[in-house]
């Protein structure tokens, strides 16, 4: 869950993902829908996924595999998940190198290069290994990544109270402020949308989307007006939101009407249902917007 999302905006979904599915056995025998109605909200769905095959492998396996290899094996777990798990729970000697991590190496060794870069990356994993304190691997992980995001910290570190400022050289030449460096992020893309509400004896309209859609696949959705055939506005546009996943960035307009039929791949569900079902976030807010406008 921690994988592109804050700690604060995980923990309510973590404390309702683990009341609902304890033990991997739980996750494991699951139906899908339940486990992305429970995901929904946090966005990257793949995890989810990932997450359940996971569970799924654990189960076949007769229990958690306890080395590095055995946890990169399961699905969705890269390099940084595996070595943190080998290290802090096994004792397993792997360094971590996330975020935080590679900006206090960056720092140390006044190292300018990318850290986005996968050469860089290479090269810093490789330092992280050779400074790992093979006696206590998972001691020594935690306190990197904990030295990264409390005192080593992006904007403004807080250089007099790090407890290794007498070995950083970014320090010492003055270009704390300036490391890591990291190549610009591509610039947003804006995009206009109209989602249609169609609502008829206590059901609204819904779409599934397919399994070999790129985003959010499985999930239900609100149709576009112009997928519907016969579409007639009821009213002029109840309001709109705005919405952002990565680096794309919706104005969604909600509108009313009815259509002369229900094209194939729609269906009714009735509203009740709505909270159980794994529905996009678009969606609900759409939803949210058309009952309070009511």
């Amino acid at each position: 869950m921690l994988q592109q999302t804050r700690a604060q905006a995980v923990i309510p979904y973590y404390r309702r993902f683990l009341e609902r599915f304890p033990s991997a056995q739980a996750l494991a025998e699951a139906r899908e829908d339940e486990v992305l109605t429970c995901w929904s909200g946090l966005g990257y769905y793949s995890r989810a996924r990932n997450l359940q095959k996971a569970a799924r492998a654990i189960e076949d396996a007769g229990g958690f595999p306890r080395d590095y290899d055995g946890l990169r094996k399961l699905p969705g777990v890269g390099p940084y998940t595996a070595a943190a798990v080998a290290s802090i729970v096994f004792d397993v000697p792997r360094a971590v190198l996330d975020g935080n991590v590679m900006r206090v190496i960056a720092r140390l060794r006044n190292d300018a290069a990318d850290i986005a870069s996968l050469k860089t990356r290479g090269h810093f994993q490789q330092i992280a290994d050779e400074r790992l304190d093979q006696r206590h691997p998972g001691r020594f992980n935690q306190a990197m990544m904990e030295l990264g995001a409390t005192i080593c910290l992006p904007r403004a570190p807080r250089c007099e109270c790090c407890p290794v400022e007498v070995f950083c050289e970014a320090r010492r030449a003055g270009r704390e402020r300036q490391l890591p460096v990291k190549r610009s992020k591509p610039a947003a893309e804006r995009i206009v949308r109209q989602v249609a509400v169609v609502k008829k004896n206590g059901a609204v309209l819904l779409r599934r989307r397919a399994d070999h859609e790129s985003l959010m696949p499985g999930f239900w959705e609100l149709p576009a007006p112009q997928d519907l055939p016969g579409w007639r506005d009821r009213h002029p546009a109840i309001g709109f939101f705005r919405h952002t996943i990565t680096h794309y960035h919706f104005t969604i307009t909600v509108v009313t009407g009815e259509i002369s039929h229900v094209p194939a791949g729609f269906r009714w569900h009735k509203t009740d249902r709505l909270p159980r079902m794994p529905l996009t976030t678009v969606s609900r807010k759409a939803l949210r917007l058309a009952e309070a406008k009511q």
